[in-house]
């Protein structure tokens, strides 16, 4: 099957290192606890169904996290909700993604994905991280850490592919690392909202209601 976008995703993920310490490629590099029939391949071609929109909202979140993209290969999506069959333009899931008992529930994208539902603009945004690969710590794959600046400048040459291939996009950025490093861009942004993780899930439904 054909897969629309593919060659969009190849250079956006070809910008991206790959095996550097303490960050993870999801379209290249290959986990331990990924499920069988779920690599980088898999992972890319869920990232390309996802970019098969004409989008009016960009959402440019910090960085992916391990309950979420470090598996389904999108921002801010998670292995549950891809299983229920809930995110546009992808296939519920006829397996696993990871090898932990239960699928991943990522809190952020479950408060994303149903404030973007509510608001009727599911079908209508994209979903992407201002620094693309997942930071962890050293001694844990399944932990999260804050990006550093240096790693965070990583994601620049992919956010200025994504915005230009989506000109007409409004971009909104979610959290300070993703709105600093779009002004330092000098990207124009529609606004910015509050994180929705460690307590700020109204905060980010409120402040996307306000930008709509």
């Amino acid at each position: 099957m054909k897969i629309p976008n593919l060659s969009l995703a190849r250079s956006l993920v070809e910008t991206l290192p790959s095996g550097a310490a303490g960050l993870f490629n999801p379209w290249r590099d290959r986990c331990p606890h990924d499920a069988a029939g779920n690599g980088p391949a898999e992972k890319l071609d869920r990232l390309a169904l996802h970019l098969d929109c004409h989008p009016e909202f960009i959402l440019a979140g910090e960085a992916p996290g391990y309950q979420g993209c470090r598996y389904s290969g999108i921002a801010f999506t998670s292995e549950r909700l891809l299983g229920e069959g809930a995110i546009p333009r992808i296939p519920a899931l006829t397996g696993r993604l990871s090898t932990r008992r239960l699928p991943f529930s990522e809190p952020s994208a479950t408060i994303v994905w149903k404030t973007l539902f509510r608001l009727g603009i599911a079908d209508r945004t994209l979903l992407w991280n201002a620094m693309q690969l997942h930071p962890y710590r050293p001694d844990n794959l399944w932990s999260n850490r804050t990006p550093t600046p240096d790693e965070i400048m990583l994601g620049k040459p992919a956010l200025q592919i994504l915005i230009e291939t989506f000109p007409a996009a409004r971009i909104i950025a979610v959290g300070k690392k993703s709105e600093g490093l779009l002004r330092d861009m000098g990207i124009p942004i529609a606004g910015s909202v509050r994180h929705p993780a460690n307590g700020g899930a109204t905060a980010f439904a409120a402040g996307l209601k306000d930008l709509m």
